[in-house]
């Protein structure tokens, strides 16, 4: 049989190799920051663009899309080649895939501090930024597929099953997710709304997780241990199974997200089954894993590489157990708005994305660069930092987790919340968020003394070139099933039909929950008494998305006792038909604030945002200043208002025509009820002084942005009285 030679394409791996460590420690950087700015709130105060609000969303994007994306992309260049005996079909394509994924990260780290953002957990980016995700990910995808159909190895193994449906899937999921409605070069809203905003984020936002966290790192894992470990992997049998199961029932999970919140019940009790049944799919593939090292424990005690990999694959075990459980309803009732969660999903984080890159990284820059890793030593000193670094982070957020939530549900005997103050709860966890930032700084140390061992590793090693390898060409045999060919090894030889097969799987959950929730109307009663928002409300309400402030706050009161004693009536579907996007929350650092509408005075909002700690003592908010300084930027608001009639809310010819002058007319009734108050009579003479002694010219409190938040504060949750929504509703049934 002729043989043919062929080059590896190694110089894209070693890109894809240093991106990977640079955005590592810039994202888990980030991260730290952010743990510390909840011991000194006011470390960063009086700069925008380092306030949490604006970090937050810069740290998960880092991490996620920046380092992970970054390890996914050098695991899956290097490993496809390999699997398929075949160079990467385009070095355009590839080079295309690296310099534009740089490119959009970046771009994130720049614009996100900036404020531009649409608020949605993970995919917060811009509209630009958005399309430009979508045209890097099918140029990867396309060069995949490529390659594929020029292979020289028949059947594609299971590596490449995951590769394929992580493709197509977040193709899929960034696309619909998306779908936005430009105003301006880096401002859109949501072409969805309130409940279906939320099922349609979720959807993205678990299934983000399913398969760029999660379905890329299996192919990796399957690629890599065996390669690691120098055995087969356990089960052929098992992988069949792990693969299809889990990509069929992932996609139905994202609604126990949005248990107990205005989803519709039949939409959360699908999420609720799926989700118990991806156990098994999921402990299918940490069984897998943990097996194909039957008979190699004697190595993993002595390899750093393999220690890497069995925790990774035992904390991958550990959060496809702890997700199915918080999705049970009773226990999702406690956990919710919690730091639980946050403890649950670094656990996956930390120990199944961050262990499972390192150990591949140890693995990959020796034979990458030709040399032996430069210290085993320090390679287990890593693995031990960053082991106690991720039991030192999670433990006390689940401590802190379950204080929080036991805390918020507790009653006297007279039937009053025994915490009713919910700074109590924040200052009881104040030593758990201690020694989460002790934590976060042990792994992040490892991950620098990671960077030295493999910087000095490529030093001493020779310049990376092009492998030379050989292997015959794929002969043509049968499109059809042959003698004793069984059906998946048949279809393993079709990538086409695989690919459109695993679309199919993936598709039909989706389009189970979403469809009815967007065309059935049933599904979100309407509230007459609920109008659209005013255009400084408007104004008010994309200035609250720009400062993060849905990180630390909700705007979903759950049907419990204790929610409703705190915040106020539940919360109805046909509250949020006109929220472009939906803004529920995920995280209550500071308390609900969706009844928080006339419950205290303008004065009392401004000095809250101008210092937390003067009307709130022992709050952990940091100061928003710049809002009281800086002018609100009204030049847009026919636009956004024209954009929202576009998208179905009912704004008139004759409310755009009058935008301007009723925004003037609101800001003045609330400048009115500020200067009310002789204290703010001092600062405002106080204010006018500074600005006519640095040269500045004076803004009148009306035209400041504090103004129009204050606005949309002021609105929430006044647009219903119970008693007249439990009317319309019955009225209506």
């Amino acid at each position: 049989m002729e043989m043919q030679q062929f080059y590896y394409d190694n110089k894209i791996v070693k890109k894809f190799i240093y991106a990977t460590l640079l955005w590592g420690i810039v994202g888990f950087s980030v991260g730290l920051l952010l743990a510390f700015m909840f011991l000194f709130p006011s470390m960063t105060e009086g700069i925008p663009w380092l306030s949490f609000g604006r970090l937050r969303p810069l740290h998960t994007n880092a991490v996620i899309f920046a380092f992970v994306g970054n390890a996914i992309f050098a695991g899956v260049y290097y490993s496809l080649q390999r699997l398929l005996k075949a160079r990467m079909a385009s070095n355009f394509l590839s080079n295309f895939n690296f310099w534009g994924w740089q490119l959009i990260i970046v771009t994130a780290a720049i614009t996100l501090p900036l404020g531009y953002t649409t608020s949605k957990e993970y995919a917060e980016l811009e509209w630009p930024i958005d399309i430009a995700i979508a045209l890097v990910w099918v140029a990867f995808g396309a060069n995949m597929i490529w390659t594929i159909l020029k292979r020289r190895q028949r059947h594609l193994y299971v590596a490449i099953w995951f590769y394929l449906a992580t493709f197509v899937t977040v193709a899929v999921l960034h696309i619909f997710n998306s779908l936005e409605l430009p105003v301006s070069f880096l401002k859109s809203y949501s072409v969805y709304a309130g409940v279906q905003d939320a099922l349609v984020q979720w959807w993205y936002g678990h299934n983000a997780v399913a398969f760029f966290l999660t379905t890329p790192f299996l192919g990796l894992m399957y690629y890599f241990v065996p390669k690691a470990a120098n055995r087969p992997i356990y089960s052929y049998r098992l992988s069949i199974v792990h693969f299809w199961s889990l990509i069929f029932i992932y996609i139905w999970a994202g609604p126990h997200h949005l248990l107990y919140s205005a989803l519709p019940d039949w939409a959360q009790n699908l999420g609720v089954a799926f989700s118990v049944m991806l156990i098994a799919p999921s402990w299918g593939g940490m069984i897998n894993g943990l097996l194909t090292l039957r008979g190699a424990w004697d190595k993993v005690r002595v390899d750093p590489v393999l220690k890497f990999m069995v925790v990774a694959i035992t904390g991958y075990g550990m959060a496809t157990f702890e997700g199915p459980m918080l999705s049970l309803k009773n226990i999702n009732a406690v956990a919710h708005f919690s730091d639980w969660i946050i403890a649950h999903v670094h656990v996956g984080a930390l120990a199944w994305n961050g262990f499972l890159t390192f150990g591949m990284l140890y693995w990959l820059v020796p034979r990458m660069f030709k040399t032996k890793l430069y210290s085993k030593g320090l390679a287990n000193l890593h693995f031990w930092i960053g082991t106690l670094g991720i039991v030192m982070y999670t433990l006390p957020m689940y401590v802190a987790g379950v204080t929080q939530a036991l805390m918020w549900k507790q009653f006297n005997p007279d039937g009053t919340l025994t915490y009713g103050n919910f700074l109590e709860t924040v200052a009881e966890i104040i030593p758990m968020y201690w020694m989460r930032a002790i934590g976060g700084s042990l792994y992040i140390l490892g991950a620098l003394v990671m960077l030295y061992n493999i910087v000095k590793t490529i030093k001493s090693g020779s310049k990376v070139t092009d492998e030379l390898a050989e292997a015959p060409a794929l002969t043509k045999v049968s499109k059809y099933r042959t003698a004793g060919e069984t059906w998946h090894t048949w279809i393993e030889r079709k990538p086409v039909k695989l690919t459109i097969y695993a679309t199919i799987a993936i598709l039909i959950g989706g389009m189970v929950q979403i469809i009815p929730t967007l065309l059935v109307k049933s599904n979100i009663p309407t509230i007459t008494s609920v109008k659209p928002y005013t255009p400084l409300e408007l104004e008010g309400r994309d200035l609250y998305i720009r400062e993060g402030c849905v990180g630390c706050h909700s705007q979903m009161i759950r049907p419990f006792r204790s929610e409703v004693e705190r915040y106020g009536e539940y919360a109805k579907a046909g509250e949020f038909v006109y929220d472009h996007p939906f803004l529920w929350g995920s995280k209550r650092t500071g308390p609900d604030l969706l009844r928080v509408g006339g419950k205290y005075n303008d004065n009392w909002h401004l000095n809250h945002l101008y210092d937390p700690q003067s009307t709130s003592p022992g709050s952990i908010m940091p100061s928003y200043k710049w809002l009281l300084r800086n002018k609100l930027d009204k030049s847009n608001i026919e636009d956004k208002m024209k954009a929202m009639v576009t998208l179905g809310v009912p704004y008139t010819k004759e409310d755009i025509a009058n935008a301007q002058a009723n925004m003037d007319a609101q800001g003045k009734k609330i400048q009115e009820s500020l200067y009310a108050d002789p204290d703010f009579v001092k600062n405002y003479e106080a204010d006018k002084k500074y600005a006519e002694e640095n040269g500045e010219a004076f803004v009148e409190m009306k035209d400041r942005e504090i103004v129009a938040v204050i606005a949309y504060l002021q609105r929430l949750g006044t647009d219903i009285k119970v008693k007249d929504v439990e009317d319309q509703l019955t009225s209506k049934n």
